[in-house]
């Protein structure tokens, strides 16, 4: 990027957040700072059951801060829940909600919200700014390394009438705090954590090739590529290692700053795509079609998938041509998903040949398109989700 492009208007929104070990247990006191008499805690039954909303539940009661619980969020959340949330927070009497959980309790939290302050349905906020109120005050803490929830604008629901992920996108969804606490990340399972973790290196990707990218986002985008690098193999491989999950966390914190502002591309288009119809685990869905996507789009922005490649380990000499300059770059994404386990096919999850017309339609409509540095035809998707399968 030239000194004439850094120089194009950008705005760049983030949250308060408080990053490190113990900050999940500042719950209680941010809630009060925020003058919470009663909180939605939004969060899944896995993480109840192993105790960890129960953790944040003392927290906020500890501070005078009354609770109700709630729990019937899914993967890829759908609109259903949503509203059912929202009957729960405006039976109960809330006045602001803690997420604790992944992407899915935190995105229900967002939505739960915005339903409540305008409302609407939650289907009808679908695209970019179209959401009217602000939400109530939402504390976002995170449990998984890789979705970035709880710092980006971006709010995912899965309309399951249409069978297609939508995407709000906004600055009302940005939390008025995230608690960004490593720790919480201990219990996740190795395969989790891979999925988790290749997701924040899409994010990282598509928000440094963008369209709408910048010297922020590119700063951020490029430190989450080399703590990836540096740190998902030895998540997973040693869960119990908190630098590990510390480098992973801040991975995770850096590429949704980036992805936040500079938006995402065709990987997140298609994963979309693909997790409302088939009702596919987006991470697993991004880092299979991470690498094809990239074959796709090298040739619109060589230079930036060039330095991308040697921030994850590839070695490109300054007289390589394009072609090898790819080729390596294309690898250094294989090896490091191949080193995580991850070597799935779209196939093997299930997408069929009949599947591929409404998948390529659904995932050119998706907002993330937009800022892919290439534009595809329909036609151009069906290929990309073939060679992914």
């Amino acid at each position: 990027m030239s000194g004439e492009e850094y120089a194009e208007l950008r705005k760049f929104v983030a949250p308060e957040f408080v990053f490190g070990a113990g900050a999940a247990m500042l719950a209680g006191q941010y809630a009060a700072n925020l003058s919470t008499k009663k909180a939605l805690v939004v969060s899944c039954r896995d993480l109840e059951a192993i105790g960890c909303t129960g953790q944040i539940v003392d927290s906020l009661t500890r501070e005078g801060v009354t609770c109700t619980v709630f729990t019937d969020v899914t993967p890829n959340p759908r609109h259903e829940e949503v509203m059912a949330g929202a009957e729960v927070y405006r039976r109960e009497g809330c006045d602001s909600i803690v997420a604790v959980g992944g992407g899915s309790p935190m995105d229900c939290a967002k939505a739960i919200g915005i339903v409540c302050t305008n409302d609407r349905h939650v289907l009808e906020f679908e695209g970019v700014d179209n959401v009217e109120r602000p939400g109530p005050p939402l504390i976002c803490i995170p449990t998984t390394a890789g979705t970035a929830a709880d710092i980006s604008q971006f709010c995912i629901i899965n309309d399951t009438n249409r069978k297609v992920k939508i995407a709000i996108v906004s600055k009302t969804m940005v939390p008025d705090v995230a608690l960004i606490d490593p720790r919480l990340t201990l219990t996740m399972g190795p395969q989790l954590t891979a999925h988790t973790g290749l997701d924040a290196l899409t994010h990282a990707v598509e928000a440094f090739t963008s369209n709408a990218s910048s010297a922020i986002t590119d700063l951020n985008a490029m430190e989450a590529m080399r703590l990836i690098r540096l740190h998902l193999r030895n998540a997973v491989e040693r869960p119990d290692d908190l630098e590990a999950r510390t480098g992973m966390m801040l991975a995770s914190t850096y590429a949704g700053l980036a992805f936040s502002n500079a938006i995402l591309g065709a990987v997140h288009a298609m994963a979309h795509s693909l997790g409302g119809l088939l009702d596919l685990p987006h991470g697993l869905c991004n880092a299979i079609l991470l690498d094809h996507v990239i074959a796709y789009n090298y040739d619109s922005e060589p230079e930036k998938y060039r330095r991308l490649g040697i921030a994850l380990g590839a070695d490109i000499p300054e007289e390589a041509s394009r072609e090898e300059a790819k080729e390596r770059t294309l690898e250094a994404v294989r090896t490091l998903k191949r080193s995580v386990g991850v070597t799935n096919s779209l196939c093997e999850l299930g997408m069929t040949e009949e599947d591929l017309p409404l998948l390529a339609r659904n995932a050119l409509s998706d907002a993330c398109m937009l800022t892919n540095p290439k534009q595809p035809t329909a036609d151009e998707l069906i290929q990309i989700f073939k060679a992914s399968c």
